[in-house]
């Protein structure tokens, strides 16, 4: 009985099996980075409206100097130093939303504890805002801008909470702007929630403000916007 034999070269072999090995590996690595993506924005992608990292100068945000204050990409951030007393300044985004969820990561770089910083949303010009904020030493509060005058809205005072990170540590903020409800929430936890019915849409940004002493320095990093 005849049998037919094939002799197939050992380097084909080889190559055979190195070229699965690189498929096998690229597969993985590919699960494995959406994977973290998932884990780090467990959302569908099309529901994000705008991300940035502040890592390219670029971006859009604006940026000043003046009077040894400023507003600058920094260390891939934007920060924000206030040297001024009774100061607030902001920088937003050139965007325009209606119904938003907003979350950034915000550290203190150097300053007074006794300062402000946070999330602004339906931003329609420096005298009409909405700003979602925190302190450094662990106060909360939701403040209107309306035809100049700023108010607090949802109480008549800041409020303390633990949950606030203070001094240089790091806090995550999240504010849900949708329809006429305002909702704060740090570090994972639901703070307060106000309505308002005068703004509807508008622009999103970062404040970071004075009381009685300046020198205010607070950095932002990993801003991100999406359907709430």
């Amino acid at each position: 009985m005849n049998i037919l034999r094939c002799s197939i070269p050992i380097q084909w072999w080889i190559k055979l099996i190195l070229s699965s090995v690189l498929m096998i590996l690229s597969l993985t690595s590919c699960a494995f980075a959406d994977q973290m993506m998932k884990n780090l924005f467990p959302v569908q992608s099309q529901e994000y409206l705008l991300w940035d990292d502040f890592s390219n100068s670029d971006s859009g945000w604006k940026t000043w100097e003046k009077g040894g204050s400023s507003i600058s990409y920094h260390n891939n951030g934007l920060r924000i130093l206030v040297n001024s007393p009774h100061f607030d300044y902001w920088s937003v985004a050139g965007q325009r939303f209606g119904d938003v969820r907003i979350e950034v990561d915000a550290t203190k770089l150097g300053g007074p504890d006794d300062n402000d910083f946070g999330i602004l949303c339906r931003y329609q010009g420096e005298n009409n805002y909405y700003g979602l904020i925190v302190s450094s030493d662990g106060y909360y509060g939701i403040i209107k801008m309306k035809h100049g005058r700023l108010a607090l809205i949802g109480q008549e005072q800041l409020q303390f909470s633990q949950d606030i990170r203070r001094g240089q540590q790091t806090n995550h903020l999240r504010a849900d702007c949708k329809g006429n409800e305002l909702v704060l929430y740090v570090n994972g936890k639901k703070l307060m929630a106000a309505q308002d019915d005068d703004f509807q849409a508008g622009d999103v940004g970062l404040l970071a403000g004075s009381y009685q002493t300046p020198g205010v320095d607070i950095i932002f990093d990993n801003f991100l916007v999406r359907k709430p």
